[in-house]
């Protein structure tokens, strides 16, 4: 029997898949999967991919019929939200990924990004004034995953009487995207979507009426050459934003500080040299990233080596092993934060597609992280961390921290 070298559904593998990673690309970085995909672990591999035109993101135009029963319902259901709310930019291929992006981009700016750190440290410092009353605080609960969702929340200036709910819909619609995926977790997606979507064209007719000072009135404004976002493409974008945007910046923030607590020494020197903020944000994105694989369908025959892979097999490209690749990355399972070529990490993703969120994400995690260990210099674990059980979008669940 041929040996099973990528296995999703085996726990050992979700729970750290780093030495599964280095097993593939020693052995079979090119990897026919038994699970209908090709899976690239090498960084060369993973980046032309990303990069290259002649793969889609598109899958559910482009991709061969999976004969798994689960899969062909994630296919429907993947349909069903595109019909329902949009087909998401991140399933978007030029053209129309081309007209989204800029009509998005134009509101979704750096510099409107910079803007809000005065907001993230104000919200940041809420919780840290609440810790230091108690010398303690459980960091994904209380401030990895509140933070960024509120951040969110503001951009948008979505009515808050609702957030439970809200949080609850975007953790049933990432739990679907992973590969272990079962019936149960797709019902509860599409239960999520059933009130999701509904919920957003409300709040999306009420704002086309009260336009005011936030991203999603200046999204339904925003117009070149007389090109404006429909009321789909409008929900596809704010479901991105919750479900996508938010839970991988929980995810940076949780996976990013016990790293640092398991590497006292990278930790001492962030907290002494604020100039490396920007810098080790790359490095903690490299080191055990949110998004660990992301998946493309090649339009045309292409090649890997000699291994060829025809149009419209399922290629799944290891971000988190990509960015262990001793190839790329000089010792790469040790956390540096002064590593010159951290930057070059694919965390979020490259291409056409490269992460648009990717600076509200790392200007959270900079101000969260930072404020964290600045503020609590003997900052440590109060007890074991607990993870998410999955390996997509990789995550603690749960940090205690004694302060």
């Amino acid at each position: 029997m041929t040996e099973l070298l990528f296995n999703p559904f085996d726990p050992a593998f979700r729970a750290d898949p780093y030495p599964f990673y280095d097993v593939l690309r020693e052995k079979a970085p090119v990897y026919l999967s038994p699970f209908e995909t090709v899976v690239l672990s090498r960084y060369e591999d993973v980046a032309v991919t990303l990069r290259s035109n002649d793969f889609s993101r598109d899958i559910e135009k482009n991709a061969n019929e999976p004969s798994s029963a689960v899969q062909n319902r994630k296919r429907t259901r993947e349909h069903r939200r595109s019909e329902g709310g949009g087909k998401s930019i991140l399933n978007l291929d030029p053209p129309d990924h081309t007209r989204l992006r800029r009509l998005v981009s134009l509101a979704f700016t750096p510099s409107s990004i910079e803007r809000l750190r005065p907001r993230v440290q104000q919200l940041v410092d809420d919780v840290l004034d609440i810790g230091a009353d108690r010398g303690s605080m459980e960091l994904i609960d209380e401030l990895a995953f509140p933070v960024p969702f509120r951040v969110i929340s503001d951009l948008l200036a979505m009515p808050t009487e609702r957030s439970v709910e809200l949080r609850e819909w975007s953790q049933h619609l990432t739990a679907s995207l992973e590969p272990t995926a079962d019936d149960d977790d797709l019902d509860r997606a599409e239960a999520a979507l059933d009130h999701f979507i509904p919920y957003l064209i409300g709040i999306i007719e009420d704002r086309r009426q009260h336009l005011g000072d936030d991203l999603l009135s200046a999204l339904i404004q925003v117009e070149e050459s007389g090109d404006r976002m429909t009321t789909q493409e409008l929900i596809a974008f704010v479901l991105l934003l919750y479900v996508a945007g938010h839970e991988t910046t929980v995810n940076l923030i949780g996976n990013g500080m016990l790293a640092l607590l398991r590497n006292r020494d990278q930790l001492t020197l962030l907290r002494d040299d604020p100039g490396l903020d920007g810098v080790a944000v790359d490095e903690l994105l490299r080191y055990d990233g949110p998004v660990q694989l992301t998946v493309r369908v090649p339009v045309v025959p292409v090649a890997f080596g000699e291994i060829r892979v025809e149009s419209g097999t399922v290629v799944m490209t290891l971000l988190g092993a990509a960015n262990r690749d001793p190839a790329m990355f000089t010792d790469p399972h040790a956390l540096r934060l002064d590593r010159t070529n951290a930057n070059r990490h694919l965390a979020f993703a490259a291409g056409v597609h490269y992460c648009l969120g990717a600076s509200l994400a790392k200007l959270e995690a900079q101000v969260a992280i930072g404020s964290v260990i600045r503020r609590f210099p003997n900052v440590d674990l109060a007890g074991e961390p607990g993870w998410r059980d999955r390996l997509t979008i990789r995550g603690v669940a749960r940090l205690p921290l004694s302060l």
